[in-house]
């Protein structure tokens, strides 16, 4: 898993020209003004408004998945999936009170689905495994939006396929406004001062393809790369014109956690999580992000010194053994390397203060809860299932030693389509208590609903982590209680999703399904 050095890539690729060849991942820090391309900017699609037969009006969006070339590599086409291009896909923008009218076709050549990561929707409009669209189909979710601004994202769910699909391109930006958020004069201008950030590690052969899963390291702690892209742009620098920037980042990676900070320190503010605003800024000056979860930073350039977003190294306790696994875990901790330089232009445009309030945040008040489900995710280290608990209960029988392999799972169980994991009464609220019972961090998402974090080991999270979440990252032996509300969208057939947001793991069964009905039952 090291991370290749320019002058490696430009061998393994054959660059001849120096300034053509876009930098990798590094060891080490780069200089300022090193940063070779231009970050590539989605495409914003805001949809085109529509009346229905009732006369409501409809924001209508058009998504087509499909197959492509992109060259990211100089003289050099890789095969990628896109969605209305070739790779990745147009950030979507929408309103809170919005009804969103989706056309979704299928063009990749095997089955497919988009899903919706973050938004309060119906099940049988979410976008998991059940809602697959068969290679040629298409699939047009409605539903209206019932949340705060915020930033999130779509994706592929396919079944088992989730890992290669999204790596290969199949994903985009969702950012949904709304009058609270319009009111505080942030950064707001798509592109100009208010720019998205999908991060995503990729790996190449000698022939500029994308390499999946090709070693097996790959499955245990899931695909990672060593080139990093922004947008789809390796080595990527951002020109602003304004004295302070609001980033919404998405960690957009099949595994790789990112350690975010600035590489002379400076402090940043979080003014956002997954499921948005947060009452007040928060001052930073490091920040965790796994993959699945996005924050929204603003960083103050007016000092006007460029900026270079990195990733620096995280504790790791991690146990020594031998094998591939401990190795790989302890180089996952170790790595270190840029991500993008913001270089500030003379004479920028001033934008006003950040404001020392955003949004009102109701309590997460535990006493409201009337049941508490506990998830204990499981992975075996070696050639037997840790924790599987026989044939009925998942891949293998018996519990398992040694380290490096078996199984993935959640309560002992890996996920099947025809088992129903947890079944939810309409109407209640409930405690999740997540318990991490194996030796690597995991991010665990939730579908339909934004949660709130009550405690980790029973103490408060941090600042950053006190407003809306779907996607939280839980620590070996860590149990994180979350709070979780199911006041709509009952229906006896179609199950939401909750999983662990490394895709290989998710594709190798850590992942259940839960129904929300009017019984409970």
């Amino acid at each position: 898993m090291t991370l290749v050095s320019r002058r490696q890539m430009l061998k393994l690729f054959g660059a001849s020209a120096a300034g053509a060849m876009a930098v990798p991942l590094i060891s080490r820090a780069q200089s300022p003004g090193s940063f070779l391309n231009p970050l590539l900017i989605p495409p914003l699609e805001q949809g085109v408004m529509t009346q229905d037969e009732g006369g409501l009006t409809r924001r209508r969006f058009e998504l087509t998945l499909q197959q492509g070339k992109t060259r990211f590599l100089p003289d050099t086409d890789t095969n990628t999936l896109g969605i209305n291009g070739s790779y990745l896909g147009p950030t979507l923008r929408a309103r809170r009170g919005d009804i969103l009218d989706i056309q979704v076709n299928n063009r990749i050549g095997e089955e497919s689905v988009l899903h919706w990561h973050g938004m309060h929707v119906p099940p049988r409009f979410d976008g998991g495994p059940m809602q697959s669209i068969a290679d040629q189909g298409s699939w047009n979710p409605v539903f209206d939006v019932r949340q705060q601004a915020g930033t999130l994202w779509y994706h592929s769910h396919a079944m088992h396929k989730t890992g290669p699909q999204v790596y290969n391109g199949l994903a985009g930006m969702m950012i949904l406004d709304d009058d609270v958020s319009d009111a505080l004069d942030l950064p707001s201008r798509y592109g100009v001062d208010d720019i998205p950030l999908i991060l995503r590690d990729k790996r190449f052969d000698r022939d500029g393809q994308f390499q999946y899963k090709s070693r097996y390291i790959d499955t245990m702690i899931g695909q990672h790369g060593n080139v990093m892209m922004v947008n789809g742009t390796i080595s990527p620098f951002f020109d602003a014109v304004t004295d302070k920037l609001r980033l919404r980042i998405l960690n957009g990676s099949n595994a790789r956690m990112y350690n975010l900070a600035f590489q002379d320190g400076r402090e940043f503010l979080q003014i956002a999580s997954d499921g948005g605003l947060l009452a007040h800024p928060v001052a930073l000056t490091r920040l965790l992000l796994m993959p699945g979860e996005r924050a929204e930073l603003v960083v103050d350039l007016s000092d006007g010194r460029p900026a270079v977003l990195r990733s620096q190294a995280s504790e790791n306790h991690f146990p020594e053994f031998s094998g591939a696994f401990s190795q790989g875990m302890k180089q996952m901790h170790a790595e270190e390397f840029d991500i993008i330089e913001l270089r500030p232009r003379p004479q920028p445009e001033r934008l006003p203060p950040i404001p020392e309030s955003l949004v009102l945040l109701p309590l997460a008040d535990a006493s409201a809860a009337t049941n508490t489900r506990r998830m204990v995710l499981n992975m075996g280290y070696g050639s037997r299932g840790g924790g599987s608990q026989g044939p009925a209960m998942g891949l293998r029988n018996g519990y398992g030693g040694g380290y490096g392999g078996g199984f993935f799972g959640i309560n002992g169980r890996a996920m099947t389509m025809d088992y129903i994991n947890e079944r939810v009464r309409l109407g209640s609220i409930e405690i999740w208590e997540i318990f991490n019972a194996t030796p690597m961090v995991h991010p665990f998402h939730i579908h339909g609903n934004q949660f709130r974090i009550l405690d980790r080991n029973g103490a408060p999270p941090p600042a950053q982590e006190a407003g809306y979440k779907d996607t939280v990252h839980v620590h070996p032996r860590e149990t994180v209680r979350v709070l979780m509300s199911f006041l709509d969208f009952a229906d006896d057939m179609a199950p939401f999703m909750y999983h662990c947001h490394m895709l290989e793991h998710e594709d190798l069964g850590m992942m259940g399904q839960f129904l929300v009905t009017e019984s409970g039952a």
